[in-house]
């Protein structure tokens, strides 16, 4: 069962993503910021790092900088609204500095989980098919 590090810090939509991930078969733990996302990779390195970009604390350009130096194996997907800037600003600013994947929000779940089987190499659809 792939583990997957869930960093956002909105809370209903982190709630909401995470049951949509485990109905798919992951494990999931959660992160508010990125602060907890380093300590959490930290104690239990996951497969993939699913982070926001813009966060109080820690933002996700940050952790991800911080987390690829650490553990440069570790898969991750690079979520954004925007904020002072365009959405897709800042997940081109993720790319360069080493998310896996990128995604703007809002995204369907059939989206991520694309998305995740690309950077585990699995099957691409929900339904496992």
């Amino acid at each position: 069962m792939p583990r997957i590090l869930l960093v956002d810090d909105d809370e209903p939509f982190r709630k909401m993503l995470r049951l949509s991930l485990v109905r798919l078969g992951h494990e999931v733990v959660e992160a508010r910021d990125g602060r907890e996302a380093v300590r959490a990779v930290r104690e239990a390195p996951p497969d993939v790092m699913i982070t926001d970009l813009v966060m109080p604390e820690k933002e996700g350009l940050e952790t991800i900088d911080e987390v690829r130096r650490q553990y440069p194996g570790l898969k991750i997907i690079a979520i954004s609204g925007g904020g002072r800037v365009n959405a897709s600003d800042y997940l081109k600013i993720a790319r360069a500095m080493g998310a896996d994947q990128t995604l703007a929000k809002p995204f369907s779940i059939d989206e991520i989980a694309t998305m995740l089987a690309n950077v585990l190499g699995g099957p691409s659809s929900p339904d496992g098919a």
